[in-house]
């Protein structure tokens, strides 16, 4: 009587099927690190941007004025549409009476020594009693303004304006000031720290895996080499 029995074999894997799996699972890794730079560079990007107005916005509002030894004022009214419609941020700076030409754009204090403001275009220039004065119109209106600017009362004129922006402006005055100008720079110091242990944390996770996939592709090479 002949018996016959069958060894059970276990076969393992060709060096070449072990060289795709490895590829495979790299380019597995690959995507979905390409995926999560995506979305890091996005979000980095959109904070970055909203950053980068605030400062702008705080730059124009406070920093320039003050740098020049002007004032930033908000557009209340309609009377120099449609270029300075209301909300619009208009900054002055001050200017010698005598370069002050036909034109240009004025603000003046509407009674000498008052507060109350109104930034006008000059339209003439005229002499009363010896004294030069301004005659100003707003540019909405049908007629110049009822009586003329006298030098005393000119606070400077127009260096450059900003739609919408009157209103932030309106929003920044005494103690609000101080506080937005705080809140924009914690915001920008805040913003380069989690950049920065961002891009740290990020190159430890590189570093880390590198070291992994080195030390299992060292492994299943010290593995084949024993099975032989």
């Amino acid at each position: 009587m002949t018996i016959s029995t069958a060894a059970s074999t276990s076969t393992l894997p060709t060096p070449r099927a072990a060289e795709s799996s490895r590829r495979a699972l790299r380019a597995d890794a690959r995507r979905r690190d390409e995926g999560q730079s995506l979305l890091h560079y996005l979000a980095v990007s959109v904070s970055a941007s909203i950053l980068v107005l605030l400062l702008g916005v705080a730059v124009a509002v406070v920093g320039l004025p003050v740098v020049v030894g002007g004032s930033a004022m908000t557009v209340l009214t309609q009377s120099m549409e449609p270029g300075l419609p209301p909300g619009t941020l208009v900054v002055i700076r001050p200017t010698p009476v005598d370069e002050i030409r036909v034109g240009d754009v004025i603000t003046y204090q509407i009674s000498s020594g008052e507060a109350a403001v109104v930034s006008h275009r000059v339209v003439s220039k005229t002499y009363a009693d010896g004294e030069l004065t301004f005659v100003t119109k707003g540019d909405n209106n049908d007629t110049a303004d009822p009586a003329p600017v006298r030098p005393v009362q000119v606070r400077g004129t127009l260096w450059y304006s900003l739609p919408l922006l009157g209103w932030v402006n309106s929003l920044l005055n005494g103690a609000n000031r101080t506080i937005v100008l705080a809140v924009v720079a914690g915001g920008l110091f805040l913003y380069a720290a989690v950049s920065v242990g961002g891009a740290v944390r990020d190159r430890r996770k590189k570093t880390d895996a590198a070291a992994a996939a080195a030390e299992h592709a060292e492994a299943r090479g010290g593995s084949r080499r024993g099975s032989r």
